[in-house]
Order: structure tokens, then sequence, then C-alpha cells
């Protein structure tokens, strides 16, 4: 498994977005400790969580109590693990995912997020998405004193444009070290934040990262296109003999040196097949024909 940097941390390339293990659909516990204790052992030393990762109006941080019994029933070393958890949405019961970015309220979810995980102190928080009901400043000086009293290490940003990185920037320095916005070869509106990430040295971490490529017999996003739209990602896959998830997550990390994609799975051979994009070589030749066709499919 190669690495990456995030703030002064070595993680693995691939993350984990462990959403799809408590939402709809969600596998039964036995599977879904199955894919993280899968993804460990694939050298997956990042795994994304959150406290509004839960069914619709119940169990308000199942992702993270998930997660920490995941790393606790673990027989391996987790020392080097990191779990990054984000705060300022909600779910209820009518299912919307709500916003709620108030200090005090991302105050209280991050200590609630800390319990949860039986940590001393949570490795990386993010704001989950700006509240445009609360000063942005308000929300970051929120994660400003969470630092300042050891309940965070590191902290992100998410969902995020690059006018409000270089605002939080300037509140949070070198404590702002990651932000987590959607992209992938269907949806590359994140592409300047991206390059500002690239720029000032702070991980991107593309959340939905295989939008754009149709499911395989590994378990994929719903609703995406198929082949005709991203012919190249599966004609390069089966030349290499790989899947076209696989292929796409290595064609990500061609984007920049702070990538650091975060599928979702919510079986033991996806995060495995998606792990293995992490030493997944591509030549020249290969990164231009994907990306005249992520190009030319806008």
């Amino acid at each position: 498994m190669h690495h990456r940097t995030l703030g002064d941390l070595r993680v693995s390339a691939i993350g984990l977005g462990a959403m799809p293990l408590s939402i709809e659909g969600r596998p039964d516990e036995r599977r879904a400790l199955a894919t993280v204790h899968a993804a460990l052992d694939a050298g997956v030393t990042l795994l994304d969580t959150a406290d509004s990762y839960h069914l619709p109006g119940t169990e308000p941080g199942h992702n993270e109590r998930l997660v920490a019994r995941a790393l606790a029933t673990y027989g391996g070393d987790t020392s080097g693990v990191l779990v990054t958890t984000k705060g300022g949405r909600g779910r209820p019961a009518d299912g919307r995912w709500t916003v709620a970015g108030s200090p005090q309220h991302l105050k209280a979810a991050a200590k609630a997020s800390l319990k949860r995980l039986g940590v001393e102190a949570i490795g990386l928080y993010q704001l989950h998405k700006p509240d445009p009901e609360v000063p942005f400043e308000e929300s970051v000086g929120a994660l400003r004193e969470l630092l300042d009293d050891g309940t965070i290490r590191l902290a992100g940003l998410s969902n995020t444009d690059t006018e409000q990185i270089h605002r939080a920037r300037e509140i949070l320095g070198d404590r702002l070290v990651s932000v987590q916005n959607q992209y992938s070869p269907a949806v590359r509106a994140a592409e300047p934040e991206l390059r500002l990430c690239a720029e000032l040295g702070l991980a991107f971490l593309p959340w939905s990262p295989l939008g754009g490529i149709s499911r395989s017999s590994l378990d994929g996003p719903s609703g995406l296109q198929g082949e005709e739209r991203f012919g190249a990602f599966h004609t390069i896959a089966r030349e290499r003999g790989v899947s076209p998830q696989q292929l796409c997550l290595a064609w990500l990390l061609t984007k920049s040196p702070t990538v650091i994609p975060i599928p979702g799975a919510s079986r033991p051979e996806t995060i495995r097949d998606s792990a293995r994009a992490a030493d997944l070589t591509l030549t020249e030749e290969e990164t231009a024909r994907l990306d005249e066709a992520v190009d030319g499919a806008q």
C-alpha cells in the first residue's frame, strides 16, 4: 500500500468511506465489521465516518460506533489508523440531510463523537457542510476552539469552495489539513478546490469518487452511467486485468499528490479491490486517454 501525507500524518493513499455501512441498504453488522477488517488487512489506514451516517431519525452516531467496534475487534495493530469524522449535518425522520453549523452544535457534536469513538482526541474533525444561516467564521471558530482544548488534533472542511478554504486557513493556520468535496469522472465541479489544495498542501478527499463508472461484479455507487460515456475506463481496465472502479481510483491519484480517495464499500471484496488501486501505476498514455474521455464527457 502506497501512502500519502495528511497534515503531519502518513496515511494510506486509498481510504474507506464507511457511510454505506450505516445508511439505507446497509449490510448486517457481521458483514459491516468484516468490511472494515478487510480494509485494515489491505493496508487502509484512513477511515471516514460522520455522526450523521445513520438511518433517518434513528441511531445518531451509528457509523462512528460501528467503526469503533471494528477497530476494537480487529486482531492486528490499529495504532496507525486515522479515523476522520464530521459534524454539522443531521438526518431527521423524513430522510433529509439537514445542516447545523452553530458553534454550540459543533462543539457538542464533536464531544459526542469523541465519546462514541472512544478516543482521547479525534484525529481529524471536519465541518460537514457550511451552514448558510451561520457565519462561516463562527463555524470555523468552533473548530479552532476544539483544537485548542484538545478535543480534536486536526481540522478539515467538507463541501466548501475556494474562498471558504482561504478564510478557514486564516483562522486555523496549518491545523487545517483537509478538504472533502465530491469529485469523480462524472462530477468535477470541485476542480478549483482540488487545485488549491495541491497548491496549499492540503489533503483533498474526494467523496463519491467512482461517479461515472458503472457497476461491475463488485458493488459500486448507484445511478451511474455505463460504458458509453466513460468507455476508456472499461477498455483500459480490461487491458490491465483490473476492475473499472480500481482503474478510476488510480486515475484520481494522478490528479495531485494530495488526493486521497475515500471510496465507500459494503463488502470485503469491494474494499480489497479499491485498496489495490494505490499500487496500480498508470502510464502517461493511459492517463492521457482517461483524461480525454473525462473531458469529452463534460
